[in-house]
């Protein structure tokens, strides 16, 4: 359904045939690293990247270690998850990227431009949770369409580039009938296939627009061609998939894009019933945490003192609060913030100290936002299986001994 893969090369499919049945593992008990006979080669695009901390679920799905996040806000760029829905364009487009090519429309003055102009419209920095619409997918029981993410399908990033708004003001503003930013992308399609059943393109609501960026900018480097290079759309608090890689067309626009990508794929759609543009959009993301460490499937912990670590986030809301509970949610202590506050749209990493004795503990989390929503002890149930932050389903199971 929405997150089909293009046809693979033989080496992509022995890989997909290893992780099937490491997805298998995942639905049944949760994630187990795979144990590696040689070193792994990451696809070229991504070559890179530290091979060690990335689960591979395809050439074009690539997914954090639980063990590789850390303790500190930031996502390192070798480590960050990568998800595409068509093979990056050719890296060439990155020999002289002020001159990429930005085409507008739905502007009182729109035209190309060109991003050594959009350099010269202003800047910011915003650090921002990326996180898929389908992480969180691999702990739902049961067989459901898509990626079987488990909590790697997420990084906290630092953008920099330019504010739409100001792209938008320099262009004469918006036409007025203008209700949705829609982005395209300028990944190649297949010959012979309908464009709009493959084209990357995502609306949004036009209510993004004061914190929308165009971003040529990752974590203090000019972007990767992994993650969008030249230039990409970053929409905060929202999920990923509405932050389109290699933007080469930026509309205002009075009705939503009409590509599958957008009319069908990621939006909540009922169990059993066909996708359809009648669903509700995965756009603004959910609040959500989860616990990192002690990571599940480990070895036995000894008795005493043992530090929880995790993150926790609140999509376009700042997070006010953590509990913490060691026995699967009847009894909830507070967690500490630990590392800096990066704006409402970063997540907080916390810490939770507690005194564990021997046996089994179910560990889990929740989060509150500043405007007192609490994270769900149950998800919502989709065709997609999407948006999942139910505490219950990321519950962590341990030993003491």
């Amino acid at each position: 359904m929405s997150e089909s893969l293009p046809t693979a090369s033989r080496s992509d499919l022995s890989r997909r045939h290893w992780l099937g049945g490491a997805a298998g593992l995942c639905l049944l008990g949760g994630w187990q690293s795979p144990v590696f006979a040689e070193p792994r080669v990451l696809p070229g695009y991504a070559s890179w990247k530290d091979a060690s901390a990335l689960e591979e679920h395809s050439h074009l799905a690539l997914e954090t270690r639980r063990s590789a996040m850390g303790s500190s806000v930031i996502t390192p760029a070798s480590q960050l998850f990568v998800r595409s829905h068509l093979p990056p364009p050719e890296a060439r487009i990155l020999s002289d990227r002020n001159a990429w090519v930005l085409q507008t429309a739905g502007l009182k003055q729109a035209r190309d431009i060109t991003l050594g102009e959009l350099r010269d419209l202003g800047l910011e920095t915003v650090a921002t949770v990326l996180q898929s619409a389908g992480n969180g997918r691999a702990f739902i029981p049961g067989k459901v369409n898509g990626l079987p993410w488990g909590v790697g399908a997420a990084g906290c990033v630092v953008w920099s580039g330019v504010p739409l708004r100001r792209v938008v003001s320099a262009l004469g503003g918006l036409d007025p009938a203008a209700r949705f930013i829609t982005a395209t992308g300028a990944e190649v399609l297949p010959e012979g296939t309908d464009p709009l059943s493959l084209v990357p393109e995502r609306s949004v609501p036009l209510r993004a627009l004061d914190d929308a960026l165009l971003a040529w900018e990752m974590n203090g480097e000019p972007l990767p061609l992994a993650h969008g290079g030249p230039l990409r759309l970053i929409v905060p608090g929202y999920y990923a998939e509405n932050q389109i890689k290699y933007i080469r067309r930026l509309a205002f626009t009075e009705q939503e894009s009409a590509a599958r990508m957008m009319a069908r794929d990621y939006r909540l759609t009922p169990m059993g019933a066909e996708p359809g543009p009648g669903d509700a959009p995965l756009w603004e993301m959910d609040l959500k945490s989860w616990i990192n460490s002690p990571a599940p499937g480990g070895r036995a912990l000894k008795p005493g003192l043992v530090r929880v670590l995790g993150v926790a986030f609140g999509g376009t809301r700042a997070v006010r609060q953590v509990e913490v509970s060691v026995d699967g949610g009847q009894r909830w202590g507070v967690a500490q913030f630990s590392g800096p506050d990066l704006g409402r749209f970063a997540w907080r990493q916390f810490v939770f100290e507690t005194e564990l004795r021997t046996g089994s503990h179910v560990l889990v989390c929740r989060v509150t936002d500043v405007e007192g929503r609490e994270q769900p002890r149950l998800r919502t149930d989709n065709a997609g299986g999407f948006a999942n932050n139910s505490w219950l389903d990321h519950a962590i199971k341990v030993q003491v001994a």
